[in-house]
């Protein structure tokens, strides 16, 4: 590990190319922590490209974090749908509520402070206080951590949380106390666009003469980073059940991915080569008078990956000649729904993408 750089040198370089560099986006124009709050919980495990367009919706839907607070959830999880890593806009929505009610609607002024809000970590913490506030607080992101470890050659493994004290130290000890946002920002913006993972800019960066995984040939190998585990695979059998033009759905509860989303009625196997015989025993040991003939299998499967997880599922079309009983809904939460009515609802993208291929939705 390098230890014999200039702090000011390096702090310098970044604001100065900051300066020269930066994107014009829209939540750098602010000092509302609340729009500041917004960005960045968008912005986690999301890309700026795809992140600020929704950004831009939330702001023009929801201007004030009271006008947030009031949402319906199934409104703001359906203005989150595409964005993936629904626990960010449950938590998202919750925090606006603890604002409201915990704080008069006005977001806290301090580090320590605005980690006590549910959703908000070290990172996001740091981000807003210093970005809205000035606090001398350095964030740590993945474009932080590849930074850091490249200049200072650190091969801690970044995956283990042991791993943030070595960082954080670093990251503290560049930040200057009169431009603790523009470094915070700079130093981001720097692993975003200069010191990319896989082809970073090294010949024309302004570091490149410090920087010690340039000067010792370890640029592809820092920071290190442990191989994260096997997406797990799972198989998922959907039955849409129409009547009379309406569709049956459910909202999914807590405990498996997609919490308040909604989907069809869902039977998942072990496997993707189920055969209608065991598919129609499954439904009709719920309860569903479904025959094996009306059972076809489909002509495309629909693959979805998500961190840990890599979904493949069908869609079995199944025409119900009058309506679910009642117990049959209270049992398995289905409800008939118009095609207004689920445009309207939060969908996971899996459920979108089998909706427009259908035909049953067009305007997605």
């Amino acid at each position: 590990m390098a230890t014999t750089i200039d702090p000011k040198f390096i702090s310098s370089s970044l604001i100065r190319w900051y300066g020269q560099h930066k994107r014009a986006l829209p939540w750098r124009d602010t000092r509302n922590p609340y729009y500041i709050w917004l960005s960045e919980i968008i912005l986690q495990q999301t890309r700026v490209a795809q992140g600020l367009p929704y950004y831009l919706k939330f702001v023009e839907t929801y201007p004030t974090v009271q006008e947030l607070a009031a949402a319906p959830e199934d409104d703001v999880l359906r203005l989150w749908q595409g964005l993936g890593y629904y626990s960010r806009a449950r938590n998202m929505h919750h925090t606006s509520r603890q604002v409201v009610q915990e704080h008069n609607s006005i977001f806290p002024d301090s580090y320590a402070q605005l980690l006590r809000l549910r959703g908000v970590g070290s990172y996001t913490a740091a981000a807003i206080a210093s970005f809205a506030f000035q606090e001398k607080v350095a964030v740590l992101d993945g474009n932080v951590f590849r930074v850091l470890a490249r200049i200072f050659g650190v091969a801690d493994d970044i995956a283990v949380p042991a791993s943030r004290k070595t960082f954080q130290a670093i990251a503290d000890s560049l930040i200057p106390a009169d431009a603790p946002d523009t470094f915070n920002q700079a130093i981001m913006e720097f692993g975003a666009i200069q010191c990319t993972p896989l082809m970073p800019d090294c010949l024309f960066c302004p570091l490149q003469q410090v920087c010690f995984a340039f000067n010792h040939g370890m640029v592809q190998e820092l920071p290190v980073k442990k191989k994260a585990k096997a997406a797990q695979p799972r198989f998922f059998h959907y039955f849409v059940f129409r009547h009379q033009g309406q569709y049956y759905m459910r909202k999914r509860l807590a405990g498996d991915i997609w919490q308040g989303l909604y989907d069809f009625y869902l039977f998942e196997s072990t496997d993707k080569a189920t055969q209608p015989a065991e598919l129609a025993k499954e439904l009709q040991n719920s309860g569903l008078e479904v025959q094996e003939e009306q059972i076809q299998l489909p002509r495309k499967d629909y693959k979805h990956v998500l961190s840990h997880q890599k979904i493949t599922a069908r869609f079995y079309l199944i025409e119900l000649e009058s309506r679910l009983r009642e117990e049959i809904t209270q049992e398995t939460r289905l409800a008939a729904f118009t095609t207004a009515e689920i445009e309207a609802l939060p969908k996971p993208v899996l459920i979108s993408s089998y909706l427009k291929d259908a035909g049953i939705l067009v305007n997605l």
